[in-house]
């Protein structure tokens, strides 16, 4: 679908990236257009004309900037990708509302002049290391021997991962960026506004380290290290300062090209402010920092971006994720159990929310947003002429979900495979083929991969907490009706809704109140499990036949005994 002509919709759409667009489109008007441009714009593109409107006012021409950071001290993670993910939905949504006339840009910015200040436990060549401690990412040395740094690895990993992905991103890297004077300008603003910087800085820091914290972090001509020492004197007229350094003695340096590098509070600002960065979103531990680096903006003559705090992901006691802790699901983790647009779905859904981000989501994720591109294309295929914007996978899809999602769910196939005990997606695609004709792994690609990813959950997760029961006397009954029912129908019976009348007949006749509690004794007794998807849809797939033996042997107690 084209992002252009739905700036009408876009206006009125009630999904966050929109709300976030909408903020960040009047920032851009409010920043770069007087009040009587500022009233034309605002009338052509809420006419559908934005293309016009950037004909007319040039202003409009230069760039959006969207900024995502990442600290190359350990590989891209679920964080990572959350966030440029989530930072993508808000750029999509506004080329949806500025009609797809206004640049976008989105810079992928690895801080790769930070200090290692501590080794990665999950590394080798720990002792190699060590020798590097406090010096740049960028130049501690490559403890996987793949890359000329540490960072370069790291660098190389995240944007291979960026690309696995398909984001549209432009990656810099803050070393390159500091040695190439693109920050030059800036720092010397930052040197002059010295003051003003430490004004804003000093109340945020305990007495110990106030007491010597200085913005800038000089580079030792000496050793190479980046230092975290006071700022003795401040030459702003050669641009330089003054520091002890405690291998060099009394050195001074130039704040440009490179031989310093700014505390992150300030640096982001520093970025902010010479970037021309107009959005960035961040986890909402930063919001202190956020509203520092905000005023730090400010006080170097920058106009601060429309910025969004998200919550973090917990893992399921409810503590947050860490990376050296190694609790929750990682990205990879998810990736082995579910498709990459469930990722994004899961992302997608009230990122201000705090969530669980464990092995049980990816499931319920997944049909949820198998789910909802069956209502986006239910409603395509009826003729609709609403964009349905609103849709999450509009947003995980960047404006162009696909046509076809899955005929079958992934908790259905969850079942199939325990029922069936399928260790190869041949065996399901045995039952999948008779039950939709004509469907193969070619021709139905992404219920293919959901075959894989539900033959690798159920070995790692459900198979080794399976926990089968013997049936009692009320659901003995009801199942022995059921298989009845079941031999009454045709032969070869697919029809899931025909099917699931019968199962919901037998759960009445035996009385069972609520209902609910019938299924629950099929899942127990059959399948192990205390919940699972509709028994009827199970039933046509895996077939009555089928259906009918493995109610047997559940009611002979096989099923128990081989538990």
């Amino acid at each position: 679908m084209s992002l252009q002509g739905l700036s009408h919709q876009a206006r009125e759409a009630k999904s966050w990236p929109f709300e976030q667009a909408r903020l960040l489109l009047e920032r851009i008007l409010r920043l770069r257009l007087t009040d009587a441009e500022r009233d034309l714009a605002v009338t052509l593109i809420a006419q559908g004309k934005a293309a016009e409107a950037v004909a007319t006012l040039p202003a409009l021409v230069k760039p959006v900037v969207f900024q995502t950071g990442y600290g190359p001290s350990g590989l891209p993670h679920v964080g990572t990708f959350g966030e440029v993910a989530r930072t993508t939905m808000v750029r999509v949504a506004f080329r949806a509302l500025t009609g797809d006339a206004v640049p976008t840009r989105l810079i992928a910015f690895s801080d790769d002049m930070d200090g290692m200040r501590k080794i990665p436990p999950n590394v080798p060549n720990q002792e190699m290391l060590l020798e590097d401690i406090d010096k740049p990412l960028s130049v501690v040395r490559d403890p996987f021997g793949t890359d000329g740094s540490f960072a370069g690895h790291n660098n190389a990993r995240l944007r291979a991962f960026l690309d696995g992905f398909g984001f549209d991103y432009e990656f810099m890297s803050s070393s390159e960026t500091y040695k190439s004077g693109r920050f030059d300008a800036t720092l010397l603003t930052a040197l002059a506004r010295f003051d003003a910087i430490q004004k804003v800085m000093l109340p945020t820091l305990g007495p110990e380290r106030r007491a010597t914290y200085s913005p800038f972090l000089p580079v030792s001509p000496k050793t190479g290290k980046v230092l975290q020492v006071p700022t003795l004197e401040r030459n702003v007229e050669k641009g330089t300062i003054v520091f002890d350094d405690p291998d060099g003695g009394r050195t001074e340096v130039p704040v440009t090209g490179g031989h310093v590098k700014m505390q992150w509070r300030p640096d982001w600002a520093l970025r902010w402010t010479a970037l021309e960065v107009d959005y960035e979103m961040s986890g909402k531990d930063l919001i202190d920092s956020v509203k520092t680096s905000t005023a730090i903006a400010k006080a170097l003559g920058g106009a601060p971006p429309v910025t969004f705090s998200y919550e973090l992901f917990l893992d399921e006691n409810a503590e947050r994720i860490s990376k050296t802790k190694g609790n929750g699901f990682s990205m990879e983790e998810w990736l082995r159990y579910a498709p990459p647009e469930s990722l994004a779905y899961y992302m997608f859904q009230s990122p201000r929310s705090a969530k669980r981000l464990y092995f049980d989501v990816a499931p319920k994720a997944t049909d949820e947003y198998l789910q909802q591109l069956d209502a986006y294309n239910r409603k395509r295929a009826e003729g609709s002429n609403e964009p349905q914007i609103d849709n999450p996978v509009w947003h995980v899809h960047h404006g162009a979900p696909p046509a076809e999602g899955s005929p079958v769910s992934y908790s259905l196939l969850l079942n199939l495979v325990s029922a069936a005990d399928a260790s190869t997606k041949d065996i399901l695609w045995g039952f999948l083929e008779r039950y939709i004709p004509g469907a193969t792994p070619a021709t139905q690609p992404l219920l293919d991969h959901l075959a894989g990813y539900a033959i690798n959950y159920y070995e790692d997760f459900v198979k080794p907490s399976k926990k089968f029961r013997p049936a009692d006397v009320q659901e003995r009954t009801a199942m022995e009706d059921l298989i009845a029912r079941f031999r009454a129908l045709p032969a070869g019976c697919q029809d899931a809704e025909l099917i699931q009348n019968e199962v919901y007949a037998a759960g009445k006749e035996a009385g069972f109140e609520p209902l609910r509690l019938w299924f629950t004794a099929l899942y127990e007794v059959l399948l192990g499990q205390s919940q699972g998807p509709r028994f009827g849809s199970f039933a046509a797939i895996f077939g009555l036949e089928r259906t009918i033996a493995l109610i047997e042997r559940g009611l002979a107690g096989e099923l128990v005994a081989k538990a």
